[in-house]
């Protein structure tokens, strides 16, 4: 699930570690650095991102990440992946709702 998140963020551009926990935390998802690197890391090694330094105004260079080619068709199939289980559940979950109405 957060390798799909990181990925649709990145489809709308280029971002750092920080910009990414930021965009995360304001869709209320909170994730620690401590599992965003290695997760970058291994997408990185899967050929889904590259990466490029840029001088930061403040501080050290940045690494930005960006979605690849290859990242983009993953998506997709993350992206239809994701509508199936979300019609599953929602039928289920219509069921139950209809269920305990009854």
């Amino acid at each position: 699930m957060l390798e799909f998140c990181v990925l649709l963020l990145l489809k709308n551009g280029d971002a750092y570690a920080s910009q990414i926990i930021s965009s995360m935390k304001e869709a209320h998802l909170i994730v620690m650095e401590g599992t965003l690197y290695p997760l970058l890391t291994r997408l990185k090694n899967d050929g889904l991102l590259t990466y490029r330094w840029e001088e930061s105004p403040s501080g050290p260079p940045r690494k930005y990440y960006q979605i690849t080619e290859l990242g983009l068709n993953f998506l997709a199939q993350l992206n239809d992946s994701w509508n199936e289980i979300s019609l599953t559940v929602n039928h289920l979950l219509n069921q139950s709702t209809s269920t305990t109405e009854q």
